[in-house]
């Protein structure tokens, strides 16, 4: 049986923010006019996956902001962004960063616990059926089809089931099974 699995690069690292994305800020920022909260887009260090978008946008993200001080900032997601909304650059400086650092590590690490979980679930019932195939195969080798007349002796029979199961064993290594 084949499984891919991730186990190194980028995909494999706790979500996060990298930089925020300068070009997408007020033009009036330390000006006379410059608003006092706007949008901050930030884009995450990779792309985060699906269940972790589903975990940033729900409401539990909501209450920890909430619960920080930031009951009026709202977070989007656009593609590789963070879409920060009703924030400035001082609020994210001063602590709202590291509230949202935080809880994307949160859920990405509880995401990967998940998956791991069920691939370790899948590996175990792949392994129970590879076990269960294989006694099956024991259990048919042992029959035979001979008239009463044509006895063979125990150590011939099973001389034969090893030859056969051998023979089992090399279609498998060379991808038989797959067939």
């Amino acid at each position: 049986m084949e499984t891919q699995t991730r186990t190194s690069g980028a995909d494999t690292a706790t979500l996060g923010l990298g930089s925020v994305l300068v070009g997408s800020l007020p033009a009036a920022l330390m000006t006379d006019e410059a608003p006092d909260r706007y949008t901050v887009e930030a884009v995450f260090t990779r792309r985060p996956e699906r269940d972790e978008i589903t975990e940033i946008l729900g409401s539990e993200t909501r209450e920890r902001l909430a619960k920080a001080g930031y009951s009026t900032v709202e977070v989007t997601i656009s593609d590789r962004r963070l879409e920060i909304a009703n924030t400035n650059l001082e609020e994210l400086r001063d602590g709202l960063g590291g509230v949202l650092a935080d809880r994307l590590a949160e859920i990405s690490e509880g995401v990967r616990a998940r998956q791991d979980a069920a691939a370790l679930r899948f590996r175990e019932a792949a392994a129970g059926e590879h076990d269960r195939a294989a006694s099956v195969a024991a259990l048919a080798e042992s029959v035979t089809f001979r008239t009463s007349g044509t006895r063979v002796s125990e150590r011939d029979r099973r001389a034969a089931a090893t030859d056969d199961r051998a023979r089992i064993d090399d279609w498998t290594d060379e991808g038989g099974h797959g067939r």
